[in-house]
């Protein structure tokens, strides 16, 4: 592995300096590859971090364009960019931060057919998708390849986080064996979104990945996290795996990756 430059020991000296990270953690943080789901209210406050942090190369996956309404909590985005693929402008964004970071956009949506070819070159997946369609695709696809899998959720003045190392914890699908049925769930579109969680759940998504990479503290797995803005509150709830988990269980019965589009809209 490269050794630091100059400039790079310069701009990441804050993190240099803590005893569990120092120069050989940051040149693995150099050396890692993380792939984030969605451009918008968790994926961005995740992707300032983790390109700020030095993370060497960052895949961010999303098929839609910058709309107004996104401003008020998907801060990788400006006024200037609506309009623009948010792939392009999240791209933009995080090269103006740290040069160092290569960016991968990829404008499209996830299915059943490119999911696996796209997250088989990164170390660990950031699920910051806003629909269940996409959640249980994102949570089978890494439990069958065994990528680990940082997952969060935001509603309201609520936000979830959990850590997902397939044969290890506890899946998504351990919690919520099976997506809703429409109409059932709101989108946040009809339900709200205070901007300020949605950051402080993709700021935690971060966490989970640079002490993924680093090996260092404990992770969110079979742990999720939940946090209320309204009273500030933190709480962790135990979560073991499901012997009976439709994809994780003892006797599975997702062993192939499924479209879950007719559950809930992807808007």
């Amino acid at each position: 592995m490269a050794k630091l430059t100059e400039s790079q020991i310069e701009r990441y000296s804050r993190q240099i300096l803590l005893p569990d990270v120092g120069g050989k953690g940051q040149e693995r943080l150099l050396k890692a590859k993380v792939l984030i789901i969605g451009a918008g209210g968790l994926g961005s406050p995740a992707a300032l971090y983790l390109a700020s942090a030095g993370i060497g190369k960052i895949g961010i996956v999303d098929f839609d364009k910058v709309e107004l309404n996104n401003l008020q909590r998907q801060i990788v985005h400006t006024f200037k960019s609506v309009g623009e693929p948010k792939v392009e402008s999240a791209k933009n964004t995080l090269n103006a931060i740290n040069q160092d970071v290569e960016i991968v956009p990829y404008k499209l949506r996830l299915t059943s057919e490119n999911i696996l070819d796209i997250i088989k070159d990164y170390d660990i997946i950031v699920d910051g998708s806003d629909n269940f369609p996409t959640r249980y695709l994102v949570n089978d696809a890494c439990v069958l390849s065994g990528k680990p899998l940082s997952h969060g959720g935001i509603f309201r003045f609520d936000g979830q986080a959990i850590t997902i190392l397939p044969e290890k914890s506890a899946c998504y699908r351990c919690l919520f064996p099976e997506p809703p049925p429409p109409g059932l769930v709101p989108s946040c579109q009809e339900a709200g979104i205070l901007g300020a969680v949605a950051g402080v759940i993709g700021t935690i998504q971060a966490n989970e990945v640079l002490k993924y990479v680093l090996g260092i503290g404990n992770l969110l797995a079979g742990k999720l996290l939940v946090f209320n803005a309204l009273d500030s509150s933190f709480r962790q709830v135990k979560v073991p795996r499901n012997p009976e988990c439709p994809v994780c269980g003892q006797t599975p019965t997702v062993t192939k990756l499924i479209d879950y589009e007719e559950f809930c809209s992807l808007r």
